[in-house]
């Protein structure tokens, strides 16, 4: 099985959505989101996939749910994790990726957090209110590989960094 990288923006509270959407704009997040995941099969719990409102392109979209009415034109549907997972190593093997990414929502990275050999965090520099989380990142089990202040954007709405955390 190839790597799981699960991937986030991540404010310091541990929020990562509010109602459906990130509390924050960061255009500069969204170009690295797109540059790491371009050409690598992407997991997604539907709520996620609905917020986006579309498959991403360049990348194969594996939506995780388990309402099996749910068939989102573009998009390849699995029921379980076990499910997403072969998928999303199928569709690795159709694009020649080498790393499956998990994209959320929070029950979502909860679930693959035992699975993940990698995490690519960025770190938000704000406490917004929101109903999602990421799952504590506990030292024992996790180190700071990278950590990369970013080259602020003129519209982001918060300073942040990326880090990169390998499993120990």
């Amino acid at each position: 099985m190839r790597p799981i990288v699960l991937i986030a923006a991540v404010a310091r509270n541990g929020v990562i959505g509010s109602s459906g959407h990130m509390p924050w704009r960061l255009p500069g997040d969204l170009q690295h989101f797109r540059a790491a995941t371009l050409g690598r099969p992407v997991i997604m719990g539907r709520r996620t996939f609905a917020s986006i409102g579309h498959p991403l392109p360049g990348r194969s979209t594996i939506v995780l749910t388990q309402d099996p009415g749910f068939v989102p034109a573009g998009a390849i549907v699995a029921s379980n994790i076990g499910d997403a997972v072969e998928k999303a190593d199928r569709a690795a093997d159709r694009l020649g990726a080498d790393t499956l990414m998990v994209a959320g929502g929070g029950m979502i990275y909860a679930a693959f957090m035992p699975l993940a050999s990698r995490l690519s965090i960025t770190e938000v520099d704000i406490e917004p209110d929101g109903d999602a989380k990421f799952p504590p990142i506990h030292d024992r089990e996790w180190f700071v590989a990278a950590r990369i202040a970013a080259t602020p954007h003129p519209e982001d709405d918060a300073a942040y960094s990326f880090v990169t955390w390998n499993r120990r």
